[in-house]
């Protein structure tokens, strides 16, 4: 039962947790490795494509790690806002000798970490071992998903320091959710290859640490028009009560983030492609047809001859 007539957006009941245990949003999360899927070349999206289910449904394993392996969360962020960029080094062993392994375990290493995924990554691909590829994909595709997000590359990353607490919730969860489906265009340009990958990734986390301000600020700007009845709403959900953002104040909050999530959204699902695609090649690029239980389908072998087509078709047209 509602005890506010404002219609209550549902995947707001983040708000009353510590949100970095959470990233995305597990809707949000699982269209990424979705999406990117078919941003593959013919020689790979057949195989990813054969396993998009385990792709997408696994997306949200290192979130539920969480839980169970303490050194899980730091994998998922990084408190730029405690360092100086312009110095902070780019590799891991030159950063724990310049700050500690506490330090940087303390103040998140996800721009690290993706390092250490994409190399993992690049060798199950090398030794053809279908388990770890799926597992790896899945996993350094959630990396990277929050590596977009702007309040995970900041320590304020629920607003707590600024009477904000639900705003990570409200910008990475309720806002997919509200509009993703029915309203974002989130196809993109194919899968890349990334010459150096860790320059890459931290291009990708510096982008979120320079636009947590603003994801911020809009915030406070938009609050001063809402004023608390109308920027939430409770709800009974499972015998308790919730407060969430209403729908109103949610879609003010886009248009006034001129779409800035679905920028991000898209640009980590071409991020995840880009990824999957550069461990491949970097692997020698082997035949993951292989790897397939019926490897010898014909019918199989007459699509990838025909979506090998198409791709060089498209490439010329470039």
């Amino acid at each position: 039962m509602y005890l506010h007539m404002r219609k209550p957006f549902l995947l707001s009941c983040f708000v009353l947790i510590g949100l970095k245990a959470f990233s995305w949003g597990f809707y949000a999360h699982r269209l990424i490795n979705f999406q990117a899927v078919f941003l593959l070349p013919p020689e790979m999206i057949v195989f990813f494509k054969s396993h998009i289910h385990y792709l997408r449904d696994h997306a949200t394993d290192p979130d539920r790690r969480r839980y169970i392996l303490p050194g899980e969360g730091p994998k998922h962020f990084i408190d730029l806002d405690h360092y100086q960029t312009n110095s902070l080094p780019r590799y891991w062993k030159a950063a724990v000798e310049k700050y500690s392994e506490d330090t940087l375990q303390a103040h998140g290493i996800v721009p690290w970490w993706l390092q250490t995924m994409q190399q993992r990554l690049t060798r199950a691909f090398k030794e053809k071992r279908t388990d770890a590829i799926l597992k790896l994909s899945a996993d350094i595709g959630h990396y990277i998903g929050d590596a977009h997000v702007p309040l995970h590359a900041c320590s304020n990353y629920d607003g707590q320091q600024t009477n904000q607490r639900g705003i990570h919730a409200l910008w990475e969860s309720a806002l997919p959710e509200l509009l993703a489906e029915e309203q974002w265009q989130l196809f993109t340009l194919r899968a890349f290859y990334l010459p150096d990958p860790a320059a890459f990734f931290w291009e990708r986390v510096l982008e979120s640490g320079a636009a947590a301000d603003t994801v911020l600020q809009t915030g406070r700007t938009l609050s001063v028009r809402f004023p608390p009845d109308a920027r939430y709403a409770f709800s009974e959900r499972n015998g308790k009560l919730q407060r969430q953002y209403t729908v109103e104040f949610a879609a003010a909050y886009h248009l006034a983030m001129n779409g800035m999530t679905e920028r991000r959204l898209k640009q980590s699902i071409q991020a995840v492609a880009a990824s999957w695609y550069t461990a491949w090649v970097n692997a020698g690029q082997p035949d993951l047809q292989q790897l397939m239980k019926d490897s010898g389908n014909s019918e199989r072998k007459k699509t990838v001859q025909l979506l090998n087509k198409l791709w060089m078709h498209e490439e010329r047209n470039y």
